[in-house]
């Protein structure tokens, strides 16, 4: 029943392990560290903990949590949203979100100037609608597991960030990290 666990365990050890950019960097060069970054994320990391959630909302379940055609819809729209977020941060970063090196530069623009990791965001959205979508014990698990893997997995790319990139320090002080501020105009903030 819980098969599924094996690759989302795995494939989100993988994607914590490809947090170490500037470590593997700075052990075997830039290239390689980049290379081994790709390795660990792209391709053992993301595909094998997507393999996982799919495992786990194609698992039957004798008896789901709750059934609503209100709730489907709501988890459907909250996963079109979560990878319409992901795709515009994606256009965003181009090359780096596949390729992060020692070399990048600090990217401000565009969802990074509202959130520092839209990303994250809109994978966390995701894995709501996915519970609301199929609201078993086997998706509400993989959703769960999901939520703390992003949420070590946005400390360790930070702490990361504060060695690779020396403006990361001001930008985390000044953007949230998940959810953008909405703040009314003040006499302070409109100059």
């Amino acid at each position: 029943m819980f098969f599924f666990l094996i690759p989302l365990m795995v494939g989100f050890a993988a994607n914590l392990a490809s947090a170490f950019t500037t470590a593997y960097s700075r052990r075997w060069g830039d290239r390689r560290g980049s290379l081994l970054t790709i390795l660990l994320r792209d391709i053992l990391g993301i595909p094998v903990w997507a393999l996982g959630f799919v495992l786990a909302f194609v698992q039957k379940s004798p008896v789901p949590l709750f059934a609503s055609p209100a709730a489907r819809l709501l988890g459907w729209l909250l996963i079109a949203a979560g990878g319409a977020i992901i795709l515009v941060a994606l256009a965003v970063l181009r090359y780096r979100a596949a390729a992060p090196s020692v070399r990048d530069a600090l990217v401000q623009s565009g969802l990074y100037g509202l959130i520092r990791h839209p990303i994250h965001s809109g994978t966390m959205l995701e894995f709501a609608g996915l519970f609301l979508a199929r609201p078993t014990i086997t998706v509400a698990a993989a959703c769960v597991l999901g939520v703390v893997w992003v949420l070590v997995q946005t400390e360790l790319e930070e702490r990361d960030l504060l060695r690779r990139l020396p403006d990361y320090r001001e930008y985390r002080a000044r953007v949230p990290r998940f959810l953008p501020r909405f703040r009314k105009p003040t006499p302070q903030n409109m100059s």
